[in-house]
């Protein structure tokens, strides 16, 4: 998947990567080719996902598509501009929130945020950033002692602080407590609602279920599938039968109808006429059995995403000598 060259540029768009290439330099003259074209775009105004499996390349094509690496080929503009190159004008328009926070350790959280909310001319005000994001827990507490979910929410302070004009959000919701993962989408949700651009990887399909406008599907450094969830669930399809019954009772289920098991559930998949359901209720009735449970509902993103996964078996290029 890649876009047209000859694409005219969009208002809208405020990150476009094209073609974007990246290897590193593994022992000797070789190097490990991990991004092998990877295309991708974020408007104003909505979340955009990138998913893939670990390795996949989608934290490079973030860092390159942020300015912290040079590609090697292809095209990157943020904000009109290439990042590589850009100034301080540009950087103080981005909030990056790195997968592993890139916080300096020694210090406390709330001194840093006011320290970063320091080098620009309208922040946000630390106090409510703070307490919106439960910072004032462990104030004084100094970074390093913080755990993985306190230290996102640190970071995810640090990029919101400076009122960007795009967002990278680097796993944004890991390692948090149901209750902080909920703040941390009703922010997300918020600044997509103001206007920003949000660009954000995620390992929680869920999360990306419920966050994003548009999704990419990066596997072996490249992009290979790309759309609404909606687009890429298939909202068209069949949806899927899934069923329980108490223990000790046996199911029973009309001729030609063949459900799988998982676990301690049954599950019928593509149905696609109400004929099915009304075969099965008498059966059931018959038998005078009734299920536990019964949900009829269409495929997730995930069941998406490993389908793509699954269907993209081509074998990943050897790295080459530079």
């Amino acid at each position: 998947m890649s876009f047209p060259p000859d694409v005219p540029p969009d208002r809208g768009v405020a990150v476009q990567v094209r073609g974007l290439t990246k290897s590193f330099k593994i022992s000797g003259s070789r190097r490990q080719q991990v991004l092998r074209g990877v295309d991708f775009r974020a408007r104003s105004g909505q979340v955009t996902t990138l998913l893939g499996t670990n390795g996949a390349g989608k934290s490079t094509s973030l860092a390159c598509a942020q300015g912290l690496l040079r590609p090697d080929g292809g095209t990157v503009t943020l904000l009109g501009q290439d990042p590589w190159h850009a100034g301080a004008a540009l950087r103080a328009k981005v909030g990056v929130m790195l997968q592993d926070g890139g916080l300096p350790p020694s210090q406390k959280p709330l001194a840093y945020l006011h320290h970063v909310a320091g080098l620009y001319s309208d922040p946000l005000p630390v106090a409510e950033l703070a307490s919106r994001l439960g910072l004032d827990e462990f104030a004084g507490t100094s970074i390093r002692r913080l755990s993985g979910g306190q230290k996102q929410r640190v970071a995810l302070a640090v990029a919101l602080v400076a009122r960007p004009e795009v967002l990278f959000l680097d796993e944004p919701s890991a390692g948090l407590d149901p209750q902080s993962r909920r703040v941390v989408f009703e922010i997300i949700e918020e600044q997509r609602d103001a206007g920003r651009a949000i660009v954000l990887t995620t390992h929680l399909l869920e999360d990306a279920e419920r966050l994003s406008d548009t999704v990419y599907v990066i596997d072996r450094g490249r992009t290979v599938a790309h759309g609404t969830v909606a687009e890429l669930v298939g909202d068209d399809a069949p949806a899927d039968l899934t069923l329980s019954f108490a223990p000790g009772v046996e199911p029973v289920w009309p001729d030609g109808v063949l459900p799988r098991r998982e676990g301690g559930r049954w599950v019928i998949e593509a149905v696609d006429s109400p004929e099915l359901l009304r075969r099965l209720g008498e059966g059931w009735a018959a038998a005078g059995v009734m299920p536990a449970s019964l949900r009829l509902e269409r495929r997730t993103l995930e069941q998406a995403f490993l389908a793509l996964a699954a269907e993209d078996t081509e074998a990943p290029t050897e790295g080459e000598a530079a």
